[in-house]
Parts: structure tokens; sequence; C-alpha cells
């Protein structure tokens, strides 16, 4: 299992904090440093300025968002990406919501499945650098009652291959990932819950004809280092009540039904209920312990290595840690300690 560094969202006024956790966590050995991008700073010039400032850490999106560009536009991003990192660009892709989707992109959220697929054939064509043409659903290029011609992406990526990874929840959206892409971004991964999840993916190779040998299964887990793992919970519950409580309709939560298929429909409900009427405070504290504890890396050292050693038996490859300390030193401390962990678990790669 390797490590990663997922920085979330730019400009919450931790930029210069963020720059420093990744320049860290490049010293550190760490194997790829992950980007977000929602209805504020967008991730590829996220990426981009991180890259030139890195030397051997790879960059990824998680995500890049599929409403927001078109398929052809992704193809571009990734290969400028990769050439000016001199091949370290790992592109991640997901639908959003339909809030972000319709609300921020004006692109109507129907059909997920069929137009994520669409979208991940395109990409992948361009980025071979052959004419492109396409006849699906959602996409069609060059258009046919028009001047278009098929044309060719003049930039050379540095690899043959850039390796796309999905951003996934539920379990079809889960067996498409194993089916179409290089890897899966994970979120509130439980060693614990995790079986139904990776018997999803796999069910997606084998319908591919591959095996999980090379995919890449990629949680984020937030990081918080201290003697009391309780108290190491409290920074961790206004990120899950935003996710759980807030990302999405009271119909269409995709974290809140992943909460309820880990065994807390009764707490998901109330978190919901609770922030969306703006009720903070409650949603946040109505959050189980034992899912903070299920889904986030808490507590000493050895504690810290003791979830490792289970992540890695769930079958995660690459451990992206998510320090919600806003201070420095402390974030930088963490990240040490998570490689400290890693060794003293013996499961590193």
């Amino acid at each position: 299992m390797k490590l990663g560094l997922n920085l979330g969202y730019w400009g919450a006024g931790n930029d210069a904090a963020n720059l420093e956790l990744a320049k860290e966590a490049d010293r550190l050995g760490f194997s790829v440093v992950w980007a977000a991008e929602a209805y504020g700073s967008d991730a590829p010039t996220v990426l981009a300025w991180v890259a030139a400032q890195t030397e051997r850490i790879d960059v990824g999106s998680a995500i890049f968002q599929i409403p927001a560009r078109t398929p052809a536009m992704a193809a571009m991003t990734g290969a400028t990406l990769d050439t000016l990192s001199g091949g370290r660009f790992r592109m991640g892709l997901g639908v959003s919501g339909p809030q972000v989707s319709e609300g921020w992109h004006g692109v109507r959220f129907d059909k997920p499945l069929a137009r994520t697929r669409e979208y991940v054939e395109i990409v992948k064509k361009a980025l071979s650098r052959e004419k492109l043409r396409y006849e699906g659903e959602h996409y069609t290029l060059p258009l046919p009652d028009g001047p278009g011609k098929a044309l060719q992406l003049t930039v050379h990526p540095v690899r043959d291959r850039i390796p796309i990874y999905l951003a996934a929840v539920g379990p079809k959206n889960l067996e498409l990932t194993g089916e179409i892409a290089d890897g899966w971004l994970a979120v509130f991964f439980s060693p614990e819950h995790s079986a139904d999840s990776i018997a999803s993916v796999k069910a997606g190779r084998e319908k591919a004809g591959l095996t999980m040998d090379g995919f890449d299964v990629v949680p984020t887990a937030p990081l918080i280092v201290g003697e009391d793992w309780k108290a190491c919970a409290d920074p961790v519950r206004a990120y899950a009540a935003l996710y759980v409580g807030g990302m999405g309709s009271r119909k269409q939560n995709f974290y809140n039904n992943l909460m309820v298929r880990m065994g807390f429909p009764a707490q998901a409900e109330e978190i919901q209920e609770k922030y969306l009427a703006r009720d903070y405070t409650g949603a946040m504290a109505a959050i189980p312990l034992e899912f903070l504890d299920a889904t986030s890396l808490l507590g000493p050292k050895e504690r810290i290595a003791d979830k490792m050693k289970a992540l890695a038996g769930a079958g995660v490859t690459t451990l992206s840690v998510s320090p919600m300390l806003q201070d420095l030193e402390q974030g930088i401390a963490g990240l040490r300690t998570a490689a400290e962990a890693l060794d003293l678990a013996g499961v590193g790669s």
C-alpha cells in the first residue's frame, strides 16, 4: 500500500499551507497528491501549480467534474498536465451531483452511468491521438449536420496511457468503475464495511475480462494524530456532516445513502434533517463516533498503523490522507506520522 495526500478544495485561506503539505509529501515519498473541485477552485490550475513546485510526486484530479468540461477538453487538459509534470498526472473523473451539475453547470443529471461510460471512452480515444470520431447516446463527434471534422490531439502526453480513476459510491457505479477505469476514488471507506463495494468493483473487472491486479483502490481518510483518539474525531465532524447532511438534496445524497448501507440509517436521517435545517452544530453532534472511527485515521501512531493494516487487508492500494487541521506544523507532523505508521504496519510498497 502506498500513501497519497488529498488537499481537497483550494481557496479556503490555507493555500500556502496546502502547497507546503504537498512539498512535504513529495519529500516523504508519497505517491500522489490530489486536488478537488466543486463550484470554487478548479482542479487543473491547482495541479499545475503544485506540479511546478514538486519533483517526484504524481498529481491527480479528485475529481474533474464530468459536467464541467467536454470529454475532449478533459483529454486536452490531461495531456497538458502530463507534459508539464513530466508524466506525473492521474485523471480522476466524476459526475458530481445533481445540484452542482444542473445548478452550476447547467447540465442535466440524467443517466449518469451511460454518460460516464461514453465520456471515458472519448477521453481514452482522444488521448490515444487517433482522429476523434464517436457516435453515442450522449455524445456525437463530429456533429453530423455541420462543418465539423474529426480532429487529432496535437499534444503528446509523456506516457502512452494516462491512468483514469472514477469517483464512485453506489454499487452500479462501482461496477462501471471496475470495468472501464484504472482506479477507484473512494470516500468514507471502512475496512469493516468494504466487502460489498470491493465485490462490485471486482464484478466490473471480471466483466471486462480483467482481475484486480494493477487496479488502484484509493480511499481518502481524514487524518488526526493525538493521544486521545476520541478527541481526534471531533475535527472530522464538520467534514462528515457536510457530506452526509448537505452534499445533495433530501431525496438524492449519495453519501447519506452510503452511511445507511454501512448500518447507520437513523443517524443518517437525523444528520440530514438537522443539516438541511441549518442546525450544523446538531448535525455534527449526531455523527456516530463509530462512523468517524471506521472511516478516519485517528489517534497515536500505533493505532493509525493498526488501521493501515486493516485497510491494506481490505484491498486498499493507495491510502490518501487528508489532514483536518489548518495549522501547518500539525499538518506536516501528521504526514510524517502517517509515513512512520505505514512503516510500522509493514504494509508499504
